[in-house]
C-alpha cells in the first residue's frame, strides 16, 4: 500500500514538473476523473485550457489554497454559453478541501452522486438549470457547514431528504423546477432565510412546526398542497416574500400576514374563503389574491398595494372611493376585480386613466367603465347575468 502512494506522488509530481507547486495528488487524480466525466457542449470552450502536464491549480474555473482544491466553478459563466454536458463523477468526494462547486447551466445530466456525503467543508453546491435525474442524496443532510443547495431547475425526484431541514448553518434551500415529491419535512434550523419549492409535486399538509420564524423567503407556489395555514403564517412574521400559489390551501387568510414586511404576496389559485380585513393600509408592493373564495366587500386599506388582484373571487357591493382616487393619481398600477358581485365603481365617465395604470372590471353586477382594460382570459362578457346577481344578494 505504501509502495502505490509513492508511485501515485511520483507520478504528479512529473505530470506537472513545470509548474513551482505540487497539487495534492489525490485532488490531481480526482480532478482528472472530473474532466473526463464533463466536456464542452459545441460552442463552449471551458476545458480547452485544462493541460494535466501543468498546474491544475491555474486551471479556469479551479481555485486552491496550498496544494488543495477548494472550490470548483464549472463553464463558462459568460452570458449565452452552451454550458458543459456529461456527468458528475463521484471522484468528487476525494476533494476533502472543497468547500465551493457550480456548474453552469448545460446539459449535465445522471444523478448526483453519494460521495457528495464526504465533502465535509462544503459549504456552497449550485447546479442549477441541468439535467440532473434520481434523488436528491441523503448525503446532503449530513455537510453540516453547507449554507447554500441550489438544485433548481432540473428533474429530481422523490422525497426531500429530512435532514436538510436541520442543519446548523444552511440558508438557503433552492430545489424549485423539478419533480420532488411527499410531503415536507420540517424546516427547524434557525439559520434557514429562502426556502424555493416551486414546480415540484409535494402533497400534504403544512404543519405549525414546518418552517423556523426567521425565514424571508418562502415559494411554494405549483404543488400539491392543501389544508389550512391560519397556525403557521402567523408565526413567519420575518417574511419579505411569500408564495402559496397553484395550490390547494383552504380556510380563512390570516389577516397578520398583510402587516408583514413583504413585497410580494402570491396566494393565487387556491381554495381560501372568508373575508379579507387587514389591521391597517397594506403597504405590499403586490397582493394577488385571484381565483379564490373570498367574500365580503373590498377594504379600503387595501387600495395602498400598486398591484392588486382580486378578481375570480365572490366580492361584493361597492369598491370603496379610495380606489378610484389611488388608480387616478397613479398610486395603483394595476387593479384586477373582474368576475366577482360587485356593484359600483365610482369613477367619473369622462375621467381618464393614467397610461401606466389598468383597470378590469368585467363580469361584476354593473357595467363596467368604458376604460376598462382587461386581459383576454377575462372572456367577452361584460356584464354577470341579473340572474346570478340576484341570487347571490339574496
Amino acid at each position: 500500500m505504501i509502495y502505490i502512494w509513492v508511485l501515485v506522488v511520483v507520478i504528479v509530481q512529473c505530470s506537472i514538473q513545470s509548474s513551482l507547486a505540487i497539487i495534492d495528488p489525490l485532488d490531481f487524480l480526482a480532478l482528472q476523473s472530473l474532466h473526463k466525466s464533463l466536456r464542452d457542449v459545441p460552442g463552449s470552450n471551458f476545458f480547452q485550457s485544462w493541460d494535466f502536464t501543468s498546474d491544475p491549480c491555474n486551471f479556469p474555473g479551479v481555485y486552491c489554497n496550498s496544494d488543495r482544491v477548494i472550490a470548483l466553478n464549472l463553464g463558462d459563466p459568460r452570458a449565452g454559453s452552451p454550458g458543459l454536458t456529461g456527468r458528475i463523477d463521484p471522484a468528487i468526494g476525494k476533494l476533502s478541501s472543497l468547500s465551493e462547486f457550480t456548474i453552469v447551466p448545460g446539459r449535465v445530466m445522471g444523478q448526483i452522486p453519494d460521495t457528495i456525503s464526504q465533502l465535509t467543508n462544503l459549504r456552497f453546491f449550485a447546479v442549477s438549470r441541468n439535467f440532473l435525474t434520481g434523488s436528491i442524496p441523503a448525503g446532503f443532510g449530513v455537510l453540516r457547514n453547507l449554507r447554500t443547495l441550489d438544485l433548481s431547475y432540473n428533474q429530481l425526484s422523490g422525497p426531500i431528504p429530512r435532514p436538510l431541514g436541520s442543519l446548523p448553518v444552511l440558508s438557503n434551500l433552492i430545489l424549485c423546477h423539478n419533480h420532488l415529491t411527499g410531503s415536507l419535512p420540517p424546516f427547524s434550523s434557525t439559520s434557514l432565510t429562502r426556502v424555493d419549492l416551486m414546480h415540484n409535486n409535494l402533497t400534504g399538509m403544512l404543519h405549525p412546526d414546518n418552517f423556523n420564524p426567521n425565514i424571508q423567503y418562502l415559494s411554494l407556489g405549483w404543488n400539491r398542497l392543501l389544508g389550512p395555514v391560519y397556525t403557521l403564517l402567523p408565526k413567519l412574521d420575518r417574511l419579505n416574500y411569500l408564495d402559496l400559489s397553484m395550490n390547494q390551501f383552504s380556510g380563512l387568510v390570516p389577516s397578520q400576514i398583510f402587516s408583514f414586511p413583504l413585497s410580494n404576496l402570491q396566494l393565487q389559485r387556491n381554495h381560501f374563503f372568508g373575508s379579507i380585513v387587514p389591521a391597517d393600509e397594506v403597504k405590499i408592493s403586490t397582493v394577488d389574491l385571484s381565483y379564490n373564495r373570498l367574500s365580503g366587500q373590498v377594504s379600503p386599506l387595501l387600495s395602498t398595494v400598486q398591484n392588486l388582484f382580486l378578481n375570480n373571487n365572490r366580492f361584493m357591493g361597492s369598491i370603496p372611493r379610495s380606489y378610484v382616487d389611488r388608480l387616478m393619481d397613479g398610486t395603483i398600477q394595476t387593479l384586477y376585480l373582474q368576475h366577482n358581485y360587485l356593484t359600483g365603481f365610482q369613477i367619473n365617465p369622462t375621467a381618464e386613466i393614467p397610461l401606466s395604470s389598468v383597470v378590469c372590471l368585467q363580469y361584476n353586477c354593473m357595467v363596467p367603465p368604458a376604460q376598462s382594460a382587461c386581459p383576454l382570459k377575462a372572456g367577452n362578457e361584460k356584464t354577470r347575468p341579473t340572474a346570478q346577481c340576484s341570487e347571490w344578494r339574496g
